[in-house]
């Protein structure tokens, strides 16, 4: 083993006493060799220290089988100027020329940027393979309330390999876990990258020991094998909790596809469920889709160290840490359907076990993971099967998450009378604006819905309006095939589905000869461009040109719903100004936890209702609604969706 730049470290001393004793080291300083030759003379007789520069060694070629840098290249590389630069290529090109072919460098570093880059760059053009380690802290550094050091260590192992003669391969690893399995990357920027995150991991960490109340705080903890997220955790800080031993930390693990709901998938609601909770920091966790997990107890055994790193200021080394779920238990998943659109990108079809043990079949664009484009409810006979299926299959050690847990013709088994998104449910309750709701099952209406999805919406309104005709436009042809096979969507002479964009579909209806004019017209759409402050519709289908075009088809009497997702408040009231500009009466509802905004547009500000009157409207329509043979939600309350809305 050669030591460079050994200085007065103790390092070498301490390999010494555990068995590697054929050791040697060099430094450039005179008076650090003499302190150590005198240190360790008579305890350590067959350790030598040399005056030597690393930069012109004085070894033979291939002596070494190791060559060992306890920082020595972060001292050396202190900048990227030329001179430094220089310097630092003839102390690599020493190291590899005295290393045995096989033999490694092993160099201990912060791995700044600028040192990875250089070290990883040189050793991989050599043909070398390129491995780095995180080095594990103690369990004494992950409870120190102040913590000495937040930056984490790495050991950077070269393998120096016999050169290949037109070889271009290059071997890029990185192991995060003291004793883990090496991840293989597939380049030398990408282990820069994840490097990167680790740094940044430990620095957070250090900032949430240190304090509390960070703001929103979350991370993704990838799996050690595949380098895919694993588990994805917020940290939630809840200052009005009195400190106590039992009150510190706990973590909560979400049951797998509910991570989308409110309490667990918005702030204000992991805010709500810290405060029931009771303790001064609560830690969510969501499990990914893709990924297996074996129970409760083995997630525990998983995360118990790493969840310990991002603990609050005094808390106690030995403190018992619990883990909370709903029921006690991780909750149902079962990926029924993965497949990739070219305008919507990879999607998946999941089943997932919701409260009172009802299942539902959401749609998943994976592009936004914690988004459900999608969702119906199972019939409950339906799940029953499926649930007892699954028992014998566990039996049989068959795998699961198999579309296979299900029955084959999974669009039968839609509870079609059963809304499952609250914005559905207010737009379908705005239909109490049209006049006489009462007589709507025998009026012949005309409606256009543009945004099919699951096809949900529109087909409880083919169903519960018997003499309607429906218009859905849908640009994405994957999504009518998903619809049909799985959300139980068919056509009928009383509803087709257009494949078109639907401002060209608009616009040819608009600038047609026998222009239609709908009673009802529905967007339900959703933007493909996830930087835009508006997901929910694009942009163009609120431009005022367009918006003239929706106008001009529309019926005197009929209204324009629109289901409006936007979080820029400029871009939102930029957006309800041209509305109102378009649609003389406008009405507001907001969904309650959550950011969607249902707009309610008409053309006649003569037909405004006061909230009493339009309540009793909706409880019109209701019992219109709820007749004999037709089967509806009991808990679903028009008027209750109404209640709310306010006139813009």
């Amino acid at each position: 083993v050669l030591v460079i730049g050994c200085g007065n470290s103790e390092l070498s001393e301490q390999l010494y006493d555990v068995g590697y004793q054929d050791i040697v080291n060099i430094d450039i300083s005179e008076v650090v060799i003499k302190q150590m030759k005198d240190r360790n003379a008579s305890r350590r007789p067959h350790m030598s220290f040399l005056k030597m520069d690393m930069m012109q060694m004085e070894f033979p070629d291939a002596t070494f089988q190791v060559v060992l840098d306890k920082g020595t290249l972060d001292a050396v590389l202190t900048d990227e100027e030329e001179k430094t630069l220089q310097q630092v290529d003839r102390m690599l090109a020493e190291v590899g020329r005295v290393l045995q072919v096989g033999g490694r460098y092993l160099c201990i570093s912060l791995a700044q940027a600028h040192i990875l880059k250089k070290a990883v760059g040189h050793f991989s053009r050599e043909g070398w393979m390129v491995r780095v380690h995180q080095v594990a802290n103690s369990q004494d550094q992950v409870f120190e309330a102040e913590p000495r050091f937040s930056l984490p260590v790495f050991a950077f192992v070269m393998t120096k390999f016999r050169p290949v003669p037109g070889s271009a391969l290059q071997i890029f690893e990185l192991c995060t876990q003291e004793q883990g399995k090496p991840v293989r990357l597939e380049s030398a920027d990408r282990l820069a990258e994840a490097v990167r995150e680790r740094q940044h991991y430990a620095w957070l960490c250090s900032q949430l020991r240190r304090k509390a109340g960070l703001g929103s705080v979350s991370l993704d903890l990838c799996s050690g094998d595949t380098g895919e997220p694993r588990y994805t955790l917020h940290v939630v800080d809840n200052p009005t909790v009195k400190p106590s031993r039992d009150s510190h930390f706990a973590i909560f693990i979400i049951p797998q596809g509910r991570e989308t709901e409110w309490l667990f998938g918005m702030d204000e609601g992991r805010k709500q469920l810290a405060a029931s909770a009771g303790f001064r920091r609560l830690v969510t966790v969501a499990l990914h889709r893709g990924q297996q997990y074996d129970g409760m107890e083995s997630i525990q055994a998983e995360l118990s160290t790493r969840v310990m790193e991002l603990a609050p200021a005094g808390m106690p080394p030995q403190q018992q840490v619990p883990f909370l779920s709903v029921g006690g238990d991780i909750g149902v998943r079962t990926v029924q359907h993965q497949d990739h659109s070219a305008l919507s990108g990879d999607y998946v079809i999941e089943d997932v076990q919701g409260e009172d043990r009802w299942y539902f079949r959401r749609l998943i664009f994976l592009s936004n993971r914690n988004v459900v484009q999608s969702e119906a409810r199972l019939l409950k006979d339906v799940s029953h099967r499926a649930q007892k299926k699954r028992k014998k299959d566990r039996k049989k050690q068959r795998p699961a998450n198999t579309s296979e847990d299900f029955p084959p013709a999974p669009g039968q088994s839609i509870d079609k009378s059963y809304l499952c998104c609250e914005h559905h449910k207010a737009m379908i309750a705005g239909l109490a604006l049209l006049r006489n709701p009462e007589l709507l099952l025998e009026t012949p209406l005309t409606l256009l819905v543009v945004g099919l999805g699951g096809g949900s919406l529109p087909l409880f309104l083919h169903d519960h309006f018997p003499k309607s005709c429906v218009d859905a436009v849908e640009i994405d042809p994957s999504m009518l095939e998903v619809a049909t096979q799985w959300f139980g969507f068919s056509q009928s002479d009383r509803m087709k589905v257009h494949i078109a964009d639907g401002l060209d579909y608009i616009t040819s209806l608009a600038e047609g000869e026998a222009r239609p004019h709908y009673d009802v017209i529905m967007f339900d759409v959703d933007s493909k461009d996830p930087t835009l402050g508006m997901s929910c519709p694009p942009p163009a289908f609120v431009d005022q040109l367009f918006l003239q075009k929706v106008k001009s088809i529309l019926s005197r009497e009929g209204i324009f719903i629109l289901n409006l997702v936007c979080r820029d408040q400029e871009l939102k009231d930029s957006v309800l100004a041209g509305l109102k500009a378009a649609f003389p009466l406008l009405y507001v509802r907001r969904i309650e936890g959550e950011v969607n905004e249902i707009l309610f547009c008409q053309l006649q500000p003569e037909q405004k209702l006061a909230t009493p009157e339009l309540l009793e409207m909706a409880q019109a329509l209701e019992r219109t609604l709820r007749k004999p043979g037709q089967a509806w939600d009991d808990t679903y309350v028009l008027s209750d969706m109404l209640k709310t809305v306010k006139i813009v």
